[in-house]
C-alpha cells in the first residue's frame, strides 16, 4: 500500500478495506457493540454504540496509523517516521511504529495534557514538545521530516489510513447487519470516509451521517463550495475533531458517499459525554461523543436500527471535571448563582438554610466581602449547587429572591 505524492489522491476502494483488516489481525481489536436502552428509547428504534474508545491506544487512530506505516518500503521504514498530534493520533503512531520495529518520533504541543504525553513516551516515540497550537508543531514535524528524510504520517489524509480506519465500518456490518444509519463524528474526514467507502460498497442504502462540533465545522462551508476550505480559529472542547481544514483525499469521499453532516453545540457535547459516562458505563472523550450528540439534538432524525461511533476515549482528567460539570448545567442538575446579602454575623449561614429548605445540594461557597463594587454593609457570595433540574433550579431561584436575596444574573 505504499504510494507516490501523485497517487496521493488515488481512490479507496472496498477492497483497500479488507486489505487492512488482513494487516491489523492482531493488531487491533474488534471492539464491541453496545446497546444503549436510554438512546434507543429517545430515538424510538434500537441504537447501538461501536466502542472504539475501548480500542488499543484509546482510539481508531491505531487502525490507520499501523496500515500507513506497514505499506512503507524498506528505505522508508529505515529512515523512521514523523508524527503531528496532541492526542490520539500520536499514539497510535507511537505504537504502530513499535509493533513495526519503526523509529518514531512525535511532536505535540506544549499544552499538551500530561496523560496523552506519557502515553505517546511509553508506546514507544521520542515526544518532542513544540508550540502552542497544533499548526505549530505540525510545521515542526514537516521541517523534521524535509531535514532528516523521516515519513511524515498524516491523521487522516492519505488513502492507507483512509483504508485502515474503513475496518471499522466492516465491524459494524457484521456486528449489526440490520443497520439502517451509521453516525460518526468528522473532523479531517479519514474515519467517515473510511466507513463510508466500506459500507456502501456492500449496503449502499445504509446512510452515513458525520457530526461536527459547530465551533469547527470545516465541512459544511466546503461541500457548499465544493471544495476543502479553511475557517478561522476552530473552537471546540472536542479536541479530536477541532480540525480547520478537511484534508483533500477524505474530502472527496465524504462528499461522494456521507449522506449529511451535521452541527452539535458544546452544550450538547458534555450532555452526550454524561450520558455515557452514566448510562452506558463508558468513559468517553468529547469528540467520541459528538455522534450521542447527535442523536440527542434531534432524535427523530435518524431511521434505526442506528450506530454511534465512540471513535476515542482519551480524555484529560481535568478536561473531565469540566466537561462533566458542563454536562450537568446543560441538564438542570447543577446551578451556580451569585447573591448578595447583608454582611453581619449569621447571614452566610440565614442564605444556607434557605438552600437547605429546598433540598439544593451545596457543592461550593465563595464569599467575596472587600469588592469595591460592594456597599459597606453588604457581601457577595457565590454559590455552586447540585440540583434536580430545569423546575428545581426554577425553584431554587424563586426560594431565595422570595428570603428577600438579591440574585446577580
Amino acid at each position: 500500500m505504499s504510494y507516490s505524492p501523485a497517487d496521493s489522491l488515488r481512490a479507496v476502494t472496498l477492497d483497500d478495506v479488507r486489505g487492512a483488516r488482513k494487516m491489523l489481525s492482531g493488531v487491533a481489536r474488534t471492539t464491541a457493540m453496545e446497546g444503549s436502552r436510554h438512546l434507543s428509547q429517545l430515538v424510538g428504534a434500537p441504537v447501538h454504540l461501536k466502542c472504539e474508545n475501548l480500542q488499543r491506544t484509546g482510539s481508531f487512530k491505531l487502525r490507520g496509523a499501523y496500515v500507513r506505516i506497514a505499506g512503507l518500503l524498506p528505505e522508508e521504514r529505515a529512515a523512521g517516521v514523523v508524527a503531528a498530534s496532541a492526542g490520539n493520533h500520536a499514539q497510535g503512531v507511537a505504537l504502530a511504529s513499535t509493533l513495526l520495529g519503526v523509529r518514531s518520533t512525535v511532536f505535540m504541543p506544549r499544552g499538551a495534557p500530561l496523560p496523552k504525553i506519557s502515553a505517546t513516551r511509553e508506546y514507544g516515540a521520542e515526544v518532542r514538545l513544540h508550540g502552542q497550537v497544533v499548526d505549530e508543531t505540525l510545521a515542526a514535524a514537516q521541517e523534521y521530516a524535509a531535514a532528516t528524510g523521516a515519513v511524515f504520517i498524516h491523521p487522516f489524509d492519505h488513502p492507507d489510513v483512509i483504508a485502515g480506519q474503513g475496518t471499522v465500518g466492516l465491524e459494524i456490518l457484521e456486528q449489526c447487519p440490520q443497520v439502517r444509519t451509521i453516525v460518526v463524528g468528522i473532523g479531517g474526514g479519514g474515519l467517515a470516509a473510511g466507513i463510508a467507502v466500506a459500507v456502501k460498497a456492500l449496503r449502499p442504502e445504509v446512510r452515513i451521517v458525520g457530526v461536527q462540533a459547530a465551533g469547527a465545522a470545516a465541512y459544511p462551508a466546503s461541500l457548499a463550495a465544493g471544495r476543502p476550505v479553511s475557517i478561522d480559529n476552530p473552537t471546540t472542547m472536542a479536541d479530536g475533531i477541532r480540525v480547520g481544514r478537511p484534508g483533500d483525499v477524505p474530502f472527496g469521499i465524504v462528499g461522494d458517499l456521507v449522506d449529511e453532516v451535521r452541527t452539535v453545540s458544546e452544550g450538547e457535547l458534555s450532555a452526550a459525554l454524561l450520558l455515557c459516562l452514566e448510562r452506558a458505563k463508558l468513559v468517553v472523550e468529547p469528540a467520541g461523543a459528538s455522534p450521542v450528540a447527535a442523536l440527542l439534538s434531534e432524535p427523530d432524525a435518524f431511521e434505526g436500527p442506528v450506530v454511534a461511533v465512540l471513535s476515542g476515549g482519551n480524555v484529560d482528567p481535568v478536561l473531565m471535571e469540566r466537561v462533566l460539570r458542563h454536562g450537568m448545567a446543560a441538564q438542570g442538575r447543577y446551578l451556580a448563582v451569585r447573591l448578595r446579602l447583608t454582611d453581619r454575623p449569621g447571614a452566610l449561614a440565614a442564605m444556607l438554610g434557605a438552600l437547605s429548605a429546598v433540598d439544593a445540594n451545596v457543592l461550593d461557597v465563595g464569599h467575596v466581602r472587600t469588592d469595591p463594587r460592594l456597599g459597606l454593609t453588604e457581601a457577595e457570595v457565590e454559590v455552586h449547587l447540585e440540583t434536580k433540574g430545569p423546575a428545581h433550579c426554577a425553584e431554587v431561584g424563586r426560594a431565595l429572591r422570595e428570603a428577600g436575596y438579591t440574585v446577580i444574573d
